[in-house]
């Protein structure tokens, strides 16, 4: 039936639409009026049409995704409880951190010894010695456990090594081949998009993180053919460019892979980014982080994680880490994000956004190499002034109102108060201390609008006061 429908309709080719929209321009110039070039240097187009589709190029394939909850592990009672509460509630995988090397926090991984939920374990140290008490922990669990340890991360984000680069690379080779963790590499990538970074800027900066272990593993263990990857991601409010980037991200890590002949297994964790939080009008983090969730489903993570509407200036709480883990429940479960397989194939756009950021991505990357690599040019500072040039622009657009934050610098509610409502410092903390190089600092955009308000709310308060 359906194809006796479409042979009662003549197929009409890109070139028609394109000389219909002119007629209907009455004059005006189709490039100038319709083609909209971004801060990534791709030109949107109005339409895509199969005319113009590469039938060579397929986008990568969407794996099954879980609904992860972020949990920091300091109390280890506490956290138990939380992660036991967390999975009866509808998390399937658990994203562990430990801030610092104590062997009672070992007790945790003992407790969920017969818990089969998969678990990934940030650690924000070097420790070889730990390392090795949650290897010899995990020897007898069969569960899979992703671990992460990332220097590079460390000096990029901190501007020092853990302890140094030479020991710091030493004890990531030592836990290369542990086959009680799913990978070998991790890459915190979620700081190239928080602090500002273009989109073909995370991804470049992504695989030239990844590929300064790669170039460190080649050397020491030749006879390595297969490696696992695990990636944090941050999500954007760009919606189709991000489903487009996590899409470009698997392809630049093949063709990566490619050229060490190795075979990567890659995960991805995603979660929303914080850069477009505001503590003012904050239901609207519940629409973003909504939008960004579905991004990164769509897009190919392989677990995603939400960020409470509240996380930036409230402790944790029973109702903000609800809300956020049953906005993924939702998207799974009611909106069937789970059960349709590459749901954005067929999208000629999506294909072109994701072949356009790939190759763009790549070119940086060329250029980072060509410079000796990633680490050489944060030395030499050029990483960070590039994302200090695109996260400026940015805020120039936030300060003028061409890109809105609604609630801060449109619509916004002058009866909303909170200065007496922040549990947490949300503003960017930059402590004085010797570091190796200028780090690369995560800052929200609402930042400024939001201490001005904060300054106006006290004055006001003042003045109030007084005249009481």
């Amino acid at each position: 039936m359906s194809k006796k429908l479409f042979e009662e309709f003549e197929s009409v080719s890109a070139k028609a639409w394109k000389q219909k929209i002119q007629v209907d321009l009455k004059g005006a110039d189709y490039n100038e009026s319709l083609i909209k070039s971004t801060n990534e240097g791709i030109d949107i187009k109005p339409f895509y049409h199969a005319d113009q589709h590469d039938y060579d190029f397929q986008l990568p394939k969407s794996p099954e995704w879980l609904v992860t909850e972020k949990l920091y592990l300091e109390n280890v009672d506490i956290t138990l409880e939380n992660s036991e509460d967390v999975i009866e509630r509808g998390a399937e995988s658990l994203w562990i951190i430990i801030p610092e090397a104590d062997d009672k926090k070992l007790a945790f991984f003992k407790a969920l010894e017969d818990d089969k939920t998969p678990l990934f374990i940030e650690v924000l140290f070097e420790d070889l010695e730990f390392f090795e008490s949650l290897r010899k922990l995990f020897k007898s669990q069969d569960k899979d456990v992703w671990f992460g340890f990332d220097p590079v991360h460390q000096l990029a984000s901190k501007g020092n090594w853990f302890n140094k680069q030479k020991t710091d690379f030493e004890t990531l080779s030592e836990t290369i081949g542990w086959s009680e963790f799913q990978n070998q590499l991790h890459i915190d990538a979620r700081l190239y998009q928080n602090s500002g970074g273009l989109i073909i800027q995370q991804l470049a900066y992504s695989v030239a993180h990844l590929n300064e272990y790669l170039n460190y593993i080649s050397n020491s263990n030749a006879s390595l053919k297969s490696i696992g990857v695990n990636i944090l991601v941050a999500q954007g409010s760009n919606y189709f460019f991000e489903i487009a980037k996590l899409k470009a991200l698997r392809l630049l890590i093949e063709n990566l892979a490619d050229e060490y002949a190795l075979s990567i297994q890659l995960n991805i964790i995603a979660e929303p980014t914080k850069r477009n939080h505001s503590i003012y009008d904050y239901n609207m983090n519940m629409l973003r982080t909504t939008t960004e969730s579905m991004s990164a489903i769509l897009g190919g993570a392989n677990w995603v994680n939400n960020l409470a509407y509240d996380e930036i200036f409230n402790k944790r709480n029973e109702f903000g880490e609800r809300i956020s883990r049953n906005q993924l429940l939702i998207l799974k479960q009611e909106s069937y994000f789970d059960k349709v397989l590459n749901p954005v194939d067929g999208s000629y756009y999506i294909e072109k956004l994701t072949k356009d950021l790939a190759e763009k991505a790549l070119e940086i990357f060329k250029t980072i190499e060509a410079g000796k690599g990633f680490i050489q040019q944060l030395f030499e500072g050029k990483i960070q002034k590039k994302i200090k040039e695109s996260a400026e622009k940015e805020q120039a657009k936030v300060n003028s109102g061409e890109f809105t934050l609604v609630g801060l610098n449109k619509y916004q509610n002058p009866e909303d108060q909170m200065s007496q409502n922040l549990e947490l410092f949300p503003f960017l903390k930059q402590n004085q201390r010797k570091t190796l190089i200028e780090p690369i600092l995560e800052r929200r955009l609402a930042e400024p609008i939001e201490k001005e308000r904060l300054e106006q709310e006290k004055s006001t308060s003042k003045t109030t006061n007084k005249d009481e």
